[in-house]
């Protein structure tokens, strides 16, 4: 019986471990969330990544001093966590199906269309004119188009500039969409749109370093496509921590039923030989 414990408490060491990259995921998602002005989903990855250390660790725990209620809490808990973690897999890759990206010809960044993103991320952002605002608002104080401004100086020609690596936030917010054929000034100013109506969003770009595109909608889809690039890097870390999580599960679910075998044996042999 010793042995099957040793056995079931290294399986749920095992378990936690796994935990780790889940909880490790779940910050660093939350710090560049608040990084990037947005909050989609900011908190449950590491809330559950939380609830599965605990379980983990109490799992571990019952295993290692032969706590057999414990142990039947802990494999019936980790299971609905799991079943969780599965769940907010399946719709974290639902919402980010579509990236809204498209490349522009002589541009070494891409730009951003809101129909390119799913439904959803389309309304998180496009659909509450209040969040936005806020979002909006903590762009504008951010470094984000502040960067380009600094980096002026090295960008001596038009050409550098479009062949620079901008984010997607800043290819959306920072500068005008490239069908208004704007002039190139400076990374966050320019002048003389040569089509101004092949884009909704050319009127809405102004030189003001308050203003810029914060409220164009390829701002919004540059937005988007962050939001959509953390949570496609977070995914690659869930998925292999959660198949990994049930390889353990499975494991232990067997090692836990043997030992549960065993120890009605050894009390049905005890009563026959007493």
């Amino acid at each position: 019986m010793a042995v099957s414990n040793n056995i079931t408490a290294c399986l749920n060491f095992l378990a936690l471990i796994c935990t780790i990259p889940v909880v490790a995921t779940g910050l660093w998602f939350a710090s560049k969330q608040g990084a990037e002005c947005a909050r989609l989903a900011r908190w449950p990855v590491a809330i559950l990544g939380g609830l599965l250390l605990l379980v983990a660790l109490a799992g571990f725990v019952g295993a290692y001093w032969n706590r057999q209620g414990l142990l039947a809490a802990y494999l019936f808990a980790m299971a609905a966590l799991i079943t969780l973690l599965l769940a907010l897999l399946a719709f974290a890759f639902a919402v980010t199906h579509g990236s809204g990206a498209y490349d522009v010809p002589g541009r070494a960044y891409r730009e951003y269309r809101l129909e390119g993103f799913s439904g959803w991320m389309r309304g998180y952002v496009a659909g509450d004119p209040r969040r936005w605002e806020g979002i909006r608002a903590c762009l504008a104080a951010s470094d984000t188009c502040k960067k380009l401004t600094m980096e002026t100086a090295f960008f001596i020609a038009a050409e550098q500039f479009y062949q620079s690596d901008l984010s997607p936030l800043q290819s959306g917010c920072c500068k005008p969409p490239t069908a208004c054929g704007y002039a190139y000034v400076s990374p966050t100013a320019w002048a003389s749109p040569a089509t101004p109506a092949a884009d909704a969003d050319c009127g809405a770009w102004s030189n003001d370093p308050r203003q810029l595109c914060y409220w164009c909608d390829s701002c919004k889809a540059g937005m988007l496509g962050t939001l959509r690039d953390q949570w496609r890097r977070a995914n690659v870390a869930l998925v292999a921590a959660t198949v990994a999580l049930l390889v353990v599960y499975v494991i232990g679910c067997s090692a836990f039923k043997n030992a549960q075998t065993e120890d009605l044996f050894r009390r049905y042999k005890w009563s026959n030989n007493t």
